[in-house]
């Protein structure tokens, strides 16, 4: 007889390729509407005036706001600047705020994606690591994103709360409607259940991903054939069949691989 984690692992893989099959059978629009555009790439550059000659004494310049930095550990003490909520699945918003020196997601709605992303930077190299916890008794993943590009895709790699985890490749095929491939999916004994704080890690370097479970390297993932080079990090959390869902980041840190 098969344990309860091989089969919520199949009834997940199931679920995955379930949701990739209605997704690839939906009628085809005449025009797919594309998600919205959140990051700008570019900004209209000023109309110079020539330069007029005075005498008149300048005023002293204010300093400039100070740039969101490339590298950072953001204990979440001070607010969200910077980042920014995407969802897939349901259309129920979930709640996404800074609290108690955490970020708190909750989901009220089954089968939802929230992705959390940070909006100044693209990455190409990167490392993220978080530390985490699944509030609610309710089944449900966390995880981390990188190189996500609007039209591009992402990669993710989910750690649920029954012991498995997963890397996907996602895409987005309208607005709030996403396309998972999976890409791999395995089980750690490290992986925690609901209620306990633990650290999850993702190395993107060249065509390699590396997952680490509590600073601990538990797999590396050749991704060549996904041909993404660079894109913005994220974190993410999901809901499955039961909620409410209730997760936690107390604090993430990017650097270099």
């Amino acid at each position: 007889m098969l344990d309860n984690c091989v089969i919520k692992s199949i009834m997940k893989k199931i679920l995955i390729g379930c949701l990739i099959l209605i997704t690839a059978c939906r009628p085809a629009a005449d025009a797919p509407t594309p998600a919205p555009a959140l990051f700008p790439t570019s900004t209209p550059a000023p109309t110079l005036q020539p330069a007029t000659p005075t005498l008149a004494p300048t005023s002293t310049p204010e300093p400039s706001p100070t740039p969101f930095p490339r590298s950072f550990t953001n204990e979440f003490d001070s607010g969200i600047t910077g980042w920014v909520l995407l969802q897939a699945g349901n259309d129920s918003v979930p709640s996404f705020k800074s609290e108690n020196s955490s970020l708190a997601l909750q989901m009220d709605s089954p089968f939802t994606w929230v992705y959390v992303l940070y909006g100044p930077h693209d990455y190409a190299d990167v490392r993220i690591d978080a530390q985490f916890i699944n509030r609610g008794g309710s089944p449900a993943s966390i995880g981390l994103i990188c190189r996500y590009g609007e039209s591009e895709g992402w990669f993710e790699y989910n750690v649920s709360t029954d012991g498995s985890y997963n890397v996907l490749y996602g895409d987005w095929l309208a607005a709030g409607i996403a396309e998972y491939l999976p890409i791999l999916s395995g089980s750690s004994k490290l992986i925690q259940p609901s209620g306990t704080s633990q650290e999850a890690g993702l190395t993107c370097s060249g065509t390699t991903l590396e997952l680490y479970v509590d600073q601990q390297l538990i797999r590396r993932v050749d991704v060549t054939r996904y041909e993404l080079t660079e894109g913005k990090i994220g974190l993410t959390a999901s809901s499955f069949e039961n909620t409410p869902v209730s997760a936690a980041f107390d604090w993430v840190r990017v650097s270099a691989p």
